[in-house]
């Protein structure tokens, strides 16, 4: 079935959120909500998840259930593997290293963000603890990746 949205709404490609936080994802996914652009959300709350996610392994398998997603939102304390690890295997495939990603942690320490540029992360924000800058970064983040930036067409065979 072909979804057709209205003219004024743009469909932007699908947006993996790899957060654990309950509270952290539903604010972001209240705020796309209320976006111009409609943005298919898939979340994952851990490390092993997303990586079963990006390499259709056990529950994402189907190409619709785990669709290769134009960004990924990576927070970087999750339980598990965690975001520098996940980081660190997307940039380093070959399939995966044109996603871009954006870190998203309360995480400020600079061995942190250091080694995430290192790894090929794409942008590193701090998490606000301010509702409205809160409200701005994420607005922000769809306006630039999903409005000014050209993202590569990811056909649904490439695994």
């Amino acid at each position: 079935m072909t979804t057709v949205s209205p003219p004024h709404i743009k469909q932007t490609p699908p947006l993996l959120i790899v957060e654990d936080s309950n509270e952290d994802f539903e604010t972001i996914q209240r705020f796309l909500s209320r976006s111009s652009m409609l943005v298919p959300i898939h979340r994952c709350i851990n490390g092993d998840q997303a990586l079963a996610f990006l390499y259709r392994t056990g529950r994402y398998t189907k190409p619709e259930i785990a669709p290769r997603p134009g960004m990924i939102v990576l927070d970087l304390n999750l339980p598990g593997t965690d975001g520098r690890e996940v980081l660190h295997r997307i940039k380093q495939d070959d399939s995966l290293k044109t996603i871009p990603v954006v870190v998203f942690t309360t995480s400020n320490n600079p061995k942190d963000i250091q080694d995430c540029y290192k790894y090929g992360v794409n942008s590193y924000i701090v998490k606000p603890i301010n509702f409205a800058q809160l409200k701005r970064d994420i607005q922000t983040l769809v306006d630039y990746w999903f409005e000014i930036t050209t993202l590569p067409d990811y056909p649904e065979n490439m695994s």
